[in-house]
């Protein structure tokens, strides 16, 4: 499951997460074996993120993906959710920051799946 946080140092509105859900949920269908189905993203507005000293609008995008070791379909994700972001928030795409990191093993409820134990 791939797990999408986006913070933003200029408010969210609704109707602008509603926008970006929709957005970040067909962009992560560039990822090979993710979609929109298992997509867990959450959105944070007037977060206090800082810049070589300025506050001038800007988000910090946290992408967490499971079985994708070899980052297949990350720059075209990133691409998508920059544009997205830049769109819907007026964020200029070259102050949307993505870090992009593999989980190694997730759960839910009692079910825990590792990576290392698929085949």
């Amino acid at each position: 499951m791939p797990f999408v946080v986006t913070r933003a140092n200029v408010p969210i509105s609704a109707e602008q997460e509603a926008e970006l859900k929709e957005r970040i949920g067909q962009a992560i269908a560039h990822v090979p074996g993710k979609s929109e189905s298992g997509l867990l993203l959450a959105f944070e507005g007037d977060a206090r993120l800082w810049l070589a000293g300025g506050d001038e609008p800007l988000a910090y995008v946290e992408a967490s993906m499971f079985a994708n070791e070899r980052h297949a379909g990350y720059g075209a994700l990133a691409f998508d959710v920059a544009c997205a972001l830049q769109e819907v928030l007026d964020i200029p795409a070259g102050r949307v920051y993505i870090r992009f990191s593999d989980i190694p093993a997730w759960s839910v409820g009692d079910m825990v799946v590792d990576r290392r134990m698929l085949g």
